[in-house]
């Protein structure tokens, strides 16, 4: 997931990241409901920023992360969303 419209991608990427039945239960619940969050490049090499779509608005986490953290953070968004939602 990548939104940030025309800007062309640097073909970096953060890797992968251990993810569970349950983040993948939430990730699906969000993302069925106009939720999606994704990883996108920084500025440096090393910097990674989380976006959240949700309802067609765009929010960017102010935070700059490392590869891995930035991963797990977004799994931790849909999980967020996903418990305080879901009812």
């Amino acid at each position: 997931m990548f939104f940030r419209g025309n800007k062309k991608s640097k073909g970096r990427s953060p890797g992968s990241y251990p993810y569970t039945r349950e983040d993948l239960k939430s990730v699906d619940w969000c993302l069925s409901n106009n939720i999606s969050i994704a990883v996108v490049p920084g500025e440096m090499d090393d910097e990674w920023l989380i976006e959240l779509r949700i309802n067609k608005k765009t929010h960017t986490d102010p935070k700059v992360y490392t590869d891995k953290e930035a991963l797990k953070k977004m799994y931790e968004y849909y999980k967020y969303y996903y418990d305080k939602y879901r009812n």
